[in-house]
This record gives C-alpha cells, sequence and structure tokens, in this order.
C-alpha cells in the first residue's frame, strides 16, 4: 500500500511540472500581452491547476479506496477476559465444619516469632494428628474487642488509668474502616454502653462516661440479661457487687457471638478478679468464650485496701481460652500490658483443619500443636492457643 502511495505522488508531482513549462512557454510565445490579459491569464492557470490538482488527488483517493477494499481486512484479535479476582477463601465463612485455631509462638526471650511455617508444626485432637487445611500468618482479620471494665467500688483509685491507657490502645489499635471494638462496664449486672462498633468517636465517648457505681450503676445502658434466675439458682446480684464470669459469659454469647464470624474476637477485661456475684461459674464462663472463639486478655489491677488482686482466677480465665493475664504494678506498666496485647494481635498464625471425628456430639474436643522441627524444637518455643473446643451438636 506504501508503495502505490509513492508511485501516485511522484505521478503528480511529475504532471504539475509538466504543466508549468507548458503554460511558461505559451507566455514566452506572446510576449505583447498587457498587464490585464496577464493577471487574467495568472488567474486562468491558476484555476487550471487548482482542477487539476483536485482531479488528481480525487483519482489518488479512489484507488486508495479500491486497494483498501481489496485487501483482506484484519479482524482484530481478541483480548483475553480479564481474570476474575480469586474467591474469598475464608476459611472461617465458607467451611462451617472446619477447626480454627488461633496461636502466638514466643521464644525463649519472649520475643513473637513470626516466620513458622506449615510444616514446622503438627496439631493433635485427642491424640489423633489432623490434616492441615489452611496455615497463615493473621495480621490483617478485622477485629471485634470488647472492654469489660469492672466499674465496683474497688476500682475507685485505678478507673482514671485503666481509662486512659485503654484510650491509648483505641487510638493506636483500632481501624476504623475495619476493626470494631465495644464497651461493657459491669458490677452486678454487665452494661453495654457501646454495642460493637467501627465509630471510634462513639467508642472515645462511652470510654469517658464510664464512672465507678457509688450507690448504684450510673450509666445509660440496661443491664444486659440472659442469666437465669430461680429456685435452686443463685439470687441476682446485689448492689455494689462484682460479678465477671456473668459478664464474661453474657458478652461472649449476647455481644461477641453476634459479629461476623470472620473476625478475631477478643475480651480485655480489666478487673481485680474479686468475683462476689455471678450467677455461672468461672468454668461456664470459659466454656462460653471458647464456643464464641473469643480470647480473654486479663489486665488484673485492683486496689489494695480492697484486697488487691486475684491472679489465679485471672490466670485460668486468660490461658484456657487463648489469651494471657498481665499484672501492672504501676501506671508504666498498664500501658506496657496494652502494648503486648496488641503486638500479640498483629502476630499470630491462624490454623483450620477438618476434624477426623465426626460426632455431632458436643463433646469437648483437646487440641495440641507439637512443634516437628527438630531446629525449631531446640529452641524450647512457647506456643500459646486455646486447648480445645465444642464438637457441633445434631439439632443445635
Amino acid at each position: 500500500m506504501e508503495n502505490e502511495n509513492l508511485k501516485f505522488e511522484l505521478q503528480k508531482s511529475h504532471l504539475v511540472s509538466k504543466l508549468r513549462r507548458e503554460r511558461c512557454c505559451q507566455l514566452v510565445r506572446k510576449p505583447g500581452l498587457k498587464r490585464g490579459r496577464k493577471r487574467g491569464l495568472k488567474f486562468s492557470i491558476s484555476n487550471f491547476q487548482l482542477s487539476i490538482f483536485t482531479v488528481v488527488l480525487f483519482s489518488i483517493s479512489a484507488f486508495s479506496l479500491s486497494i483498501l477494499a481489496q485487501s483482506p481486512t484484519q479482524t482484530p484479535s481478541p483480548q483475553p477476559s480479564p481474570t476474575p479476582p480469586p474467591q474469598d477463601v475464608d476459611v472461617i465463612r465458607t467451611e462451617t465444619d472446619l477447626t480454627n485455631l488461633l496461636f502466638t509462638v514466643t521464644d525463649k526471650n519472649k520475643r513473637y516469632v513470626t516466620t513458622l511455617q506449615q510444616n514446622d508444626i503438627r496439631v493433635l485432637e485427642d491424640g489423633v494428628p489432623q490434616t492441615l487445611f489452611a496455615f497463615q500468618r493473621e495480621t490483617d482479620r478485622p477485629l471485634a474487642i470488647a472492654f469489660l471494665i469492672d466499674v465496683s467500688i474497688s476500682e475507685e483509685r485505678t478507673l482514671p488509668d485503666e481509662k486512659a491507657a485503654a484510650r491509648t490502645f483505641i487510638e493506636k489499635v483500632i481501624r476504623s474502616e475495619k476493626d470494631q471494638a465495644a464497651i461493657i462496664p459491669f458490677e452486678g449486672y454487665a452494661h453495654v454502653e457501646q454495642p460493637l462498633t467501627r465509630d471510634v468517636l462513639g467508642i472515645y465517648r462511652a470510654l469517658e462516661a464510664t464512672e465507678v457505681a457509688f450507690g448504684g450503676y450510673s450509666g445509660s445502658a440496661p443491664p444486659l440479661t440472659g442469666i437465669l434466675s430461680g429456685p435452686g439458682t443463685i439470687g441476682p446480684p446485689r448492689e455494689g457487687s462484682t460479678a465477671i464470669w456473668d459478664a464474661i459469659a453474657v458478652s461472649c454469647r449476647y455481644v461477641l457471638g453476634r459479629s461476623a464470624t470472620q473476625r478475631r474476637r477478643a475480651i480485655i477485661l480489666l478487673t481485680d478478679g474479686d468475683d462476689t456475684s455471678s450467677r455461672v461459674s468461672q468454668d461456664a464462663a470459659i466454656e462460653q468464650a471458647i464456643q464464641s472463639e473469643t480470647v480473654i486478655y486479663a489486665i488484673g489491677i485492683g486496689d489494695k485496701s480492697y484486697g488487691g488482686v486475684h491472679k489465679d482466677a485471672l490466670k485460668d480465665v486468660s490461658e484456657k481460652t487463648g489469651g494471657r493475664a498481665f499484672f501492672p504494678k504501676k501506671n508504666t506498666d498498664l500501658v506496657a500490658a496494652f502494648q503486648e496485647i496488641e503486638q500479640e494481635l498483629r502476630s499470630q498464625y491462624l490454623l483450620a483443619y477438618s476434624s477426623t471425628n465426626k460426632e455431632r456430639d458436643g463433646r469437648f474436643r483437646a487440641m495440641r500443636i507439637e512443634v516437628t522441627n527438630p531446629q525449631l524444637a531446640k529452641d524450647k518455643l512457647k506456643l500459646r492457643y486455646r486447648p480445645g473446643y465444642f464438637a457441633k451438636k445434631d439439632g443445635g
């Protein structure tokens, strides 16, 4: 096609040059023409040249179109359709029969280990090895955190520091575009002053409004019910008492248990650990936390004049749900405790497996993670996770 165009351009140039030579010769042969006659002749030549140009260009265009019409039409090659994004393989949301387990790993210097691989460990359920369906670093999954804050009179002197440390934690950890938090003060009853929300300002307001219950609870939220009292059971809490295990149980069932299943659920429990009026047992509260896949981080803080801190109970409820207990002695220790919780939440692993035990009997299944990498086994790593779960029950 390019050769044809070049050929016609040369022909056109040759034709124009020939016309100019002929007209120049005509002018030379007629020297007696007057000025006006020359103008008319010049105008005629211009019109004649314009006509010739028009004819030539028209011919070239027509010929070009005929060449294009004869050329085979090139159909554009079909573009590959865009590859669809990979489907969300969130095992907790899509595989309801999978068992999910969050865990953290620390070395002998209490530093978090974040380089563990799937083939470094194995998982046993009731002593039987399990095949892992998924293994991944768990750093970006949305959080659902409930702050359970003891507002009984024994917390009068420590509550301001607790609130300040909790606010700093919220500022650093809660991502308003994806994480949620709830504020639940408790004494004899738990009160949901702020349900789970991504509204950080709402969380701050509820936290700042939390005050010690002098002569009765002073907040605006009603008691969180759900624990029955009647013949043969412990009576309702009396005013001024503290029901820690009740608060954990109802918060796990009615607040955290109803959050989206793909969230990491945690309770940050701020209390001295002195339970005086719970209607459910400590073991029942732990069971409820395990069923809702909630990890409990206890911060034992209290006033020596009210008996100090009951460490054993707080250690037990934390460790049996896969969490930790902290016992700060001064304000800097309290801030450090929240920093440790923050780091742990960002350093977790998630594994999932389908149990070889298919019985749906509601029984407790004990889980154990073992380090199989010989080199890592020498490092005496410490793995922290909840000790088991309750199997689903037919009809439940």
